[in-house]
């Protein structure tokens, strides 16, 4: 009883818009609450199932929909404090956990009666009149539970129940490995003569890093606002490529951090699941529920986007050549660890832009109330900080977001510097889905936007690079997706929506980067509150298709090696490193390294939902990129063109079918037109003369 009554999780949150109290939760809360979670949803999946009604859309599909909420109160708070904030407390909790999460699943998904009452709905389907919503809810509930095994023979059945929890453990340890391999590197510089083309905000940053850890010098490590400055300015090319080699050997050391074997199995895992299902592939098996729909239709777009990209790329790979041998005045060969430091050089003096340049003018606050501004502009949506609002750490900021004629939205939490407990990359979640409660309020949701951006020193605020401001704006467009979200389940709400569709808003909030309306209006400079000079905002945006040929067939190496490993035919047990190097070789621009992996460490695809479907960022960049012509034709902050594509896939979440929200908005067929023509790979047709 105790633990109940001191249990923040088993009381109603008494915060400002019910957010989570995370100054009182403690890690002993968790545990108690899973089990009750899950004790309180398997008691409303057997009234679900033993109900002796007849089974009605109400009584089963939304009663499902609707089941679980101390769970999912939990999980929302455990999960995202893990990947933002974990300890070894956590993560050891996290293996306690996740074997009973897999284990409820399977009961609720594998329950015979309650598939029974389902498949009974289902094949009425037609006969029900239901709204366009309520009859993608139906579908989405059958098709889950097809794809989770519910078809299956008994003996099946317990075949997938294991494979799943084994699954669910494996992809788990797979992220744990990855982050606590990456933490434990560390680069110590002791003499100034090693920080040779370091700039002085970046020796400023690492010696701030050396001394929060009691160390003399200037300490580099592999999280992103050390690593990529590094590789990009060092001029001690050992250096560099003793940084290079570390990074691409996470998870793929031979010790208990390494992940191949990890890899191994849960490849292996995937593909007998997908037989299971009655598919060749786990790819076949993934992409049913997507616009891509089959792995044919993925390699075309790939393959599409190589032709038309590589030759570029190995233009773009040879002029950064010429450049370095020019400058050492010998014959070298432009390495993985090289080409950061040469192609910066080379860009600097074409454009004469750098991030040195730059970074003045994107002081971290000022840009956060530029791109909220941006969405002032297009939306009319105003952000409220409140410090009451209850926050997992001191760096997080919390604010309440209101709709352009008052109404509140949302609760949007930020979180912009790099920990030690902190997942490396930069993503959005949900604390809360919106949804719409029994009585028909409106529940809004609580969205969180997690980054690893450059820190303040102690003589300068935080100062961002061009590619940290394009993350900001990344993710935010994600928030967007989630803040926006107007429906009446929580299951088809905000991000809820096909892989390959999640990365069209996000995608699109990139473009307004390099818009010099956008530009002059968010870059400040942090000390003399100048505006960016025109000239500078000319540069950048001149800049912005540099090596854009390398970027997409990097991008494309990434979608390959996914589909690789899972269009496989046959279990896997052979070399984790040589099945990479074959797997993405048509689309390598620079040489190969030897004993270098990045699947030990590619949590998209093993460990963070995007397992045959890191193609989507690019089949989303077609969209965005259409997307965004239509904004360019309009004005770049035209308040009716934001209004559709606000009301035709933001609002809409996953309630239809993404290519009818997006054709809605569009008016036609997207093309990968759209994109070659931003790039520079294909010149604009000439408008008609009107005279």
């Amino acid at each position: 009883m105790t633990q109940t009554v001191n249990n923040p999780f088993f009381q109603q949150y008494n915060t400002p818009f019910a957010t989570p109290p995370f100054n009182d939760i403690k890690i002993e809360h968790y545990e108690p609450a899973f089990d009750e979670g899950i004790k309180q949803l398997e008691k409303e999946i057997q009234e679900i199932a033993e109900n002796e009604q007849p089974a009605t859309f109400e009584n089963t599909i939304v009663a499902l929909e609707r089941s679980g909420k101390l769970l999912e109160k939990v999980s929302s708070v455990f999960f995202n404090v893990l990947n933002a904030e974990a300890n070894d407390e956590m993560m050891d909790l996290s293996q306690q956990v996740s074997p009973k999460l897999s284990e409820s699943s399977n009961n609720i998904f594998l329950n015979e009666k309650l598939f029974a009452r389902i498949k009974n709905i289902y094949g009425q389907k037609e006969q029900l009149n239901l709204s366009t919503e309520d009859a993608k809810l139906l579908e989405d509930t059958f098709e889950s539970f097809c794809v989770r095994g519910a078809n299956l023979s008994p003996e099946d059945k317990e075949k997938y129940r294991k494979l799943s929890s084994e699954l669910s453990t494996l992809t788990l340890t797979f992220d744990q490995n990855a982050l606590k391999d990456k933490n434990r590197y560390e680069l110590l510089l002791t003499e100034e003569k090693d920080l040779t083309g370091l700039p002085e905000s970046i020796c400023e940053a690492a010696a701030h890093r050396a001394k929060e850890k009691g160390k003399d010098g200037w300490l580099f490590n592999l999280s992103a606002p050390s690593y990529i400055p590094f590789m990009r300015y060092s001029a001690l090319r050992p250096l560099r490529e003793a940084m290079y080699r570390e990074y691409m050997s996470i998870g793929n050391k031979g010790d208990e951090y390494d992940n191949k074997e990890i890899i191994r199995r849960i490849v292996n895992i995937r593909l007998e699941i997908a037989r299971l299902m009655g598919h060749n592939t786990y790819a076949e098996y993934s992409l049913k529920r997507t616009m891509a729909k089959t792995p044919t239709n993925v390699y075309r777009l790939l393959e599409q986007l190589l032709k038309a990209y590589k030759p570029v790329a190995i233009n773009e790979y040879n002029a950064v050549q010429g450049f370095a041998m020019g400058i050492e005045k010998e014959n070298i060969t432009v390495m993985p660890w090289d080409w950061s430091y040469y192609s910066e050089k080379l860009k600097d003096i074409r454009f004469n832009v750098n991030d040195e340049m730059t970074r003045p003018y994107f002081e971290l606050n000022n840009v956060k109330n530029g791109v909220f501004g941006l969405a002032t502009q297009l939306y009319g949506i105003t952000f409220r900080e409140n410090k009451e609002i209850p926050v997992y750490h001191p760096e997080v900021d919390a604010y309440e977001v209101y709709d352009a004629d008052g109404k509140f939205l949302s609760i949007l939490y930020t979180d912009f510097h790099p920990r030690d407990g902190k997942q490396s990359g930069a993503w959005m979640n949900s604390i809360k889905e919106q949804y719409n409660e029994a009585d028909g309020n409106d529940s809004r949701p609580q969205i969180i936007i997690v980054m690893n951006f450059t820190r303040p020193t102690e003589t300068k605020p935080s100062l961002l690079t061009f590619d940290e401001v394009n993350t900001l704006l990344h993710e935010f467009g994600h928030a967007l997706h989630g803040m926006f979200a107007k429906g009446k389940y929580a299951s088809l709400s905000g991000t809820n929506v096909y892989r390959d569709f999640v990365e069209l808003p996000s995608q699109l909030m990139e473009n307004w980067l390099t818009e010099k309306e956008f530009l002059d209006q968010i870059a400040v400079h942090y000390e003399t509150g100048e505006k960016i000079p025109q000239e500078l905002i000319r540069k950048l945006v001149d800049a912005a298709n540099f090596n854009t040929g390398y970027f997409c067939c990097r991008q494309l190496s990434f979608g390959m090696l996914d589909m690789a490993w899972h269009t496989r035919t046959e279990p896997f047990d052979g070399d984790v490193i040589a099945f990479e190097k074959q797997a993405w070789a048509q689309t390598v621009i620079v040489p190969e390294v030897s004993g270098t992996l990045m699947s030990s460490s590619f949590g998209h695809i093993f460990s963070g939902g995007y397992a045959a479907g890191y193609y989507g960022y690019k089949w989303a960049e077609v969209l965005d990129a259409d997307a965004f012509s239509v904004f360019k034709a309009t004005g770049i902050f035209n308040r009716e063109t934001a209004r559709s594509f606000r009301e035709n896939v933001l609002s809409k979440g996953g309630t239809e079918d993404p290519a009818i929200l997006y054709k809605r908005f569009r008016g036609q067929e997207p093309t990968i037109d759209a994109l070659l023509i931003r790039n520079g790979i294909k010149q604009a047709e000439p408008k008609a003369n009107s005279n």
